[in-house]
């Protein structure tokens, strides 16, 4: 079964929570992130990201951008903007977009759970990445955002969660630019810590939604602490280092939407001879406007300035096999690898990844530009889909799933 643990969680104060919160490191680059840093100098994407607070063309994995991410997080205690709860803690995590409500509680997650496979990935992580989440930690010792996990709905905690929100005020409650309303509640009474803590014991697994790099990460950090038991600080008679900080939600609550893909160049085919072979596999069907799949196993392509939808024809894969039958697959297994000569979509830099949040217009704008040839956009993965793989021990491809909304980073940071 999965255990949660409760913990003195760093946070801003309350009125400078809104500025504090920022999105992951992971879903801007760098000067995106000055550019933020720029609009709203507290922004701890001056931690999270923190080379976007130094010269321009600093190596994003340098020693000096993970010194200066240290730096800056001392500042945030130092001038008195982050101060540590002086109790164990659990946190209540409500967020809004566009009506969609999702409600979860922050805790620490043994890191010997990730590694029995009580904590269930999905998706494989990249060396380079991996490394960056240890230093960062490190460095800061600290995790300063949380991993996304998720677990099958178990209406006892879903009651008892919201009985705790009417019966206290939040500490933070903000609307983010992007139209994200977040909202926090502390749960430190000694006796409703024990009873959520005694209500996750009935959970029989955890999923990650997102955050797989962070989740490894923090386990190399314990691996390495565990040689050296240099920890100093403790939960529940363990180091600190041998937890994660992770926000979980029920299933039912999570939204996950499109994640769309871009290609530079059709690999020598002509435009004529491209639509010709995806016939192959596919019913091409030309369109007078921009195709947001309505179902699986459809896609939508734009090309040349125009848009076609796409459906896989049967018998162009394995509707029997858990991976195959991911459109995620079909698209890489009928076009993407045979036909525009992407083997690996991991590591190949002539594809790229839009998340659907961005809208169908991001892929008219960027192939329109003449960098990128051709965009498709999919129909999202469901969370069926995504536990399914995870509880097979399978890995799905990768850029599968894109989750709105996005867990802010720095609203609590998890000290080791």
């Amino acid at each position: 079964m999965a255990t949660i643990q409760p913990f003195h969680g760093l946070r801003p104060l309350p009125e400078l929570a809104a500025e504090i919160a920022s999105l992951p490191y992971d879903v801007m680059d760098t000067e995106e992130a000055r550019q933020e840093i720029g609009r709203h100098p507290l922004s701890f994407l001056t931690v999270t990201k923190a080379e976007a607070t130094l010269a321009p063309g600093t190596d994003p994995y340098s020693q000096a951008v993970y010194d200066k991410a240290r730096e800056n997080l001392q500042a945030y205690v130092a001038a008195g903007r982050m101060k540590q709860d002086e109790k164990s803690c659990y946190y209540i995590y409500r967020q809004m977009m566009d009506g969609h409500i999702q409600i979860g509680v922050t805790a620490c997650v043994p890191v010997a759970e990730y590694r029995a496979g009580i904590v269930k990935r999905h998706e494989l992580t990249r060396a380079e990445k991996e490394q960056d989440r240890v230093r960062h930690i490190e460095a800061t010792r600290a995790q300063t955002g949380p991993v996304f996990l998720t677990y099958r709905c178990r209406p006892e905690i879903d009651s008892y969660i919201l009985r705790l929100m009417g019966e206290r005020e939040p500490v933070y409650k903000f609307c983010a630019e992007d139209n994200v309303s977040h909202t926090l509640y502390v749960v430190d009474n000694p006796l409703e810590v024990r009873e959520l803590t005694r209500l996750f014991t009935e959970v029989p697994a955890f999923y990650i939604a997102d955050g797989h790099h962070r989740c490894a990460g923090a386990a190399r950090v314990a691996e390495e602490r565990e040689r050296t038991d240099t920890g100093v600080h403790m939960i529940d008679e363990m180091p600190e280092y041998e937890y994660f900080q992770a926000v979980l939600f029920p299933d039912r609550m999570l939204h996950i939407i499109d994640y769309n893909r871009l290609v530079k160049d059709l690999a020598g085919h002509t435009k004529e001879e491209f639509l010709q072979a995806l016939k192959a596999s596919f019913d091409v069907l030309p369109q007078d406007r921009p195709v947001k799949p309505a179902s699986r196993h459809s896609f939508g392509m734009y090309l040349d300035g125009s848009w076609y939808l796409l459906r896989a024809r049967e018998g162009s894969f394995d509707a029997a096999d858990r991976i195959a039958a991911l459109d995620v697959s079909i698209l890489q297994q009928n076009v993407l690898e045979p036909l525009l000569r992407i083997g690996d979509p991991r590591t190949d830099n002539r594809i790229d990844f839009v998340g659907g949040i961005r809208g169908l217009g991001e892929l008219v704008k960027r192939v329109d530009s003449g960098i990128w040839a051709v965009a498709f956009s999919l129909y999202p993965t469901s969370m069926g889909e995504v536990m399914e793989v995870a509880d097979a021990g399978l890995i799905m491809p990768p850029k599968s799933t894109w989750f709105e909304p996005k867990l802010r980073d720095g609203i609590v940071v998890h000290l080791i």
